[in-house]
């Protein structure tokens, strides 16, 4: 038996051990047991049982539908959406639609589809604000300037992700010796779940932005996103 399958069956073992509780119908005799064993086992193959639920949950993909096929400004946040939700993602585009594909941990994907709802919705609604508080424009010139803030917009949101992002894994890497092993064994899973896929990844020219003072009212606008997990309600005075 290979060493890696050895552990495989170890850490399968430790999960069906753990699962012996007596709210699972096990007498407090042999939960203990069970206990003690899983521990002896952790020990013995110096694993954590982070290490042993992270590495057993498969990854999937979730998909969210575009409406056409043209680039919108929401594009430009979206690669910061995915490395703020420890996920992968990519442009996924067939005769008749367009969608995102989110890849990675069920409950990462399902945080990428809510924040990239958000973020759209916030966009949309501050941009038709934009329009409402600039009635002279009219015709190709509302349609720039609309454009221009929503790119600006898409700017700020996806410059607070990437720090959010950097300062939460700060955070977890300084609150326990664990923490940066297990970022970087949840990157690792997902990286080899991601090549064992085969999905083939094509970058994408960017769009031209014009920096212009409709943008800079967008990037302003980019602060009010709610950007937090939801947790009963928004919070006041930001978009959701």
């Amino acid at each position: 038996m290979s060493q890696t399958t050895e552990l495989a069956r170890v850490k399968a073992r430790i999960r069906a051990l753990a699962e012996k509780t007596v709210s699972n119908g096990c007498t407090e005799a042999e939960a203990l047991a069970a206990a003690e064993m899983v521990g002896r086992l952790l020990e013995r193959y110096a694993l954590s049982m982070e290490e042993v639920d992270l590495r057993a949950e498969p990854c999937v993909q979730v998909e969210v539908p575009l409406p056409g096929r043209q680039r919108r400004p929401i594009d430009g946040c979206v690669p910061a959406i995915a490395r703020f939700c420890d996920c992968k993602v990519w442009l996924a585009r067939d005769e008749d639609r367009s969608r995102y594909v989110f890849f990675g941990f069920e409950a990462d994907t399902t945080m990428a589809v809510y924040l990239f709802s958000i973020i759209d919705r916030g966009i949309r609604q501050e941009g038709s604000d934009f329009r409402s508080r600039h009635p002279s424009l009219r015709g190709v010139q509302l349609r720039q300037a609309t454009t221009s803030f929503a790119h600006g917009m898409s700017m700020r949101v996806a410059e607070r992700l990437e720090a959010l992002h950097a300062s939460r894994e700060s955070e977890v890497a300084a609150q326990r010796t664990t923490g940066t092993a297990l970022i970087v064994l949840k990157h690792s899973v997902v990286e080899d779940a991601f090549r064992a896929s085969k999905v083939r990844l094509v970058a994408q020219r960017g769009a031209g932005i014009r920096l212009d003072g409709a943008y800079r009212q967008g990037y302003e606008a980019g602060e009010r996103v709610n950007l937090q997990r939801p947790m009963g309600g928004p919070a006041r005075d930001l978009l959701s």
